[in-house]
């Protein structure tokens, strides 16, 4: 054996003191096992690790040098991804203007604390499918308990955060939007109306089972129409990005588009934006001029040139900027979204997003008394994301076989909103964010891409590239 000359010793010793303080990190001392590997690729050497350098064969040894590199690499973005940060797409127009589609983030995994993997084995850059294979990109088995490692801070509010669609853990694979819940609800209802209004909460709550239920029946009935029925592990559901409305603890409702919290009215962020019902004068909006009240194609789809009445999306600038040109429009007032389809489904509320709850969010360790009122609101939290079996029966609620009046949580829920407030599919729609879904938060954009636009005409946002994400 060849001696170890001193720079192998103090890289050695470099990798092995950084490989330690990793793992003191991550509380994960499992890892020690692979100390002894990483001494012989510096030290000992008994292991041929680059055998293929010393191949006589050109072939050999240049397809060896690409696998050592592309393995490395992977290995390299799977731990970077995992505990520091990862990139990610806005898909969906739910944040603007604070965030637009097209733009890409850099997402910072230690501001909260990463998460230790539910998943482990999995291929990096992929979320649940292999491209062109449309296979899953990960193996179900070993799956790890939830575990978050030491972060620079916590959830506050106003928070843009990027997390793991809860809604997302059962898919109908051809079916994905919205939620597998409101799909089998739809087709169980098959078209009709269902009203629950004059039924009690128990009875509101058989009824939506029994929708439900044949719904998803029908979806597994049938899987060349809605193709099969998967569940996803919670780092595997789809990554969402909303802004934190409230925290646990936090008592929230929504009164005519107002936020408050705890009672008191929130002040909104610049950029969110309503619909409105804009009067019209006839004469045709110019595209240039949409483009700076920043409205996209999208956007505008409610608009055809020459109307009297149409809907718009707006912010509160953008509202003012129009209002200003007597010459195209002549009034903007609010329009009223409906009421209904909102969470929790399976208890008729009347609630719309423009007033919604009161609502309190649940936080660890704080114990609520269940009524026929309220499990609705929480049943999820018990069952889904905390794993407990719940029945209703006669004589009351039962929870794991013991029949109780009460519980208390074991993890902190979160209350998330797009700041586009009538396009965002959000915690109105499916409710509670648990804290073992939160993913990270985005920093900055460090590009965005208009859909709208061509190469040679726009294309590039530069304004918004290298622009902090609050």
């Amino acid at each position: 054996m060849k001696k170890a000359t001193r720079r192998q010793w103090i890289t050695c010793a470099i990798v092995l003191a950084l490989y330690l303080l990793f793992l003191l990190w991550v509380k994960s001392w499992l890892g020690l096992i692979l100390i002894p590997l990483i001494f012989d690729v510096y030290i000992t050497k008994k292991v041929p690790w680059t055998f293929w350098k010393k191949s006589k064969n050109a072939t050999v040894r240049s397809v060896m040098s690409w696998v050592d590199a592309i393995v490395f690499s992977l290995i390299a973005v799977y731990f970077v991804n995992i505990y520091l940060f990862q990139n990610y797409q806005i898909p969906s127009s739910s944040l603007e203007k604070s965030l637009l589609v097209g733009d890409f983030l850099y997402v910072s995994k230690v501001s909260y604390g990463p998460r230790v993997p539910n998943t482990p084995l999995s291929m990096p850059l992929t979320q649940h499918t292999l491209p062109i294979f449309n296979t899953k990109s990960y193996i179900e088995t070993p799956q790890w308990p939830y575990k978050r490692v030491a972060g620079f801070g916590k959830v506050k509010h106003q928070d843009i955060v990027v997390f793991n669609f809860p809604a997302g853990d059962t898919i109908a694979l051809n079916a994905q939007l919205p939620e597998f819940y409101s799909v089998a609800l739809g087709v169980g209802l098959d078209g009709k109306y269902l009203d629950t209004s004059k039924l009690t909460p128990e009875e509101q709550n058989s009824v939506y089972e029994a929708v439900y239920n044949k719904g998803r029946s029908i979806i597994k009935a049938n899987p060349k129409v809605y193709g099969d029925i998967i569940y996803r592990p919670v780092d595997r559901r789809e990554n969402y990005v909303k802004r934190c409305i409230a925290l646990p603890g936090d008592s929230l409702q929504i009164i005519n588009r107002d936020i408050y919290l705890n009672g008191v009215k929130q002040e909104e962020p610049e950029g969110v934006e309503f619909i409105y019902i804009v009067g019209g004068t006839g004469k045709t909006i110019p595209e240039e001029f949409f483009r700076e009240l920043g409205l996209s194609n999208e956007d505008t789809q409610g608009y055809s040139p020459g109307s009297t009445e149409f809907v718009l999306p707006l912010t509160k600038k953008a509202k003012e900027k129009l209002l200003a040109r007597k010459d195209l429009v002549t009034s903007i007032r609010n329009y009223n979204m409906p009421a209904g389809g909102l969470y929790p489904l399976n208890l008729h509320t009347n609630w719309s997003v423009d007033n919604y709850g009161p609502l309190w969010i649940p936080a660890k360790g704080a114990t609520i008394e269940l009524t026929p009122e309220n499990l609705a609101y929480y049943e999820r939290c018990i069952v889904a994301y905390e794993g407990n079996k719940l029945e209703r029966k006669e004589d009351g609620v039962y929870i794991n076989g013991q029949k109780t009046s009460s519980y208390t949580f074991q993890m902190d829920y979160y209350w998330m909103m797009g700041d586009n407030r009538h396009n965002s599919a959000d915690s109105r729609s499916w409710g509670f964010v648990p804290e073992d879904h939160v993913v990270g938060k985005p920093i900055l954009v460090w590009l965005s891409l208009d859909k709208d636009r061509g190469w040679f005409s726009g294309k590039i946002r530069w304004n918004r590239i290298f622009k902090m994400v609050h």
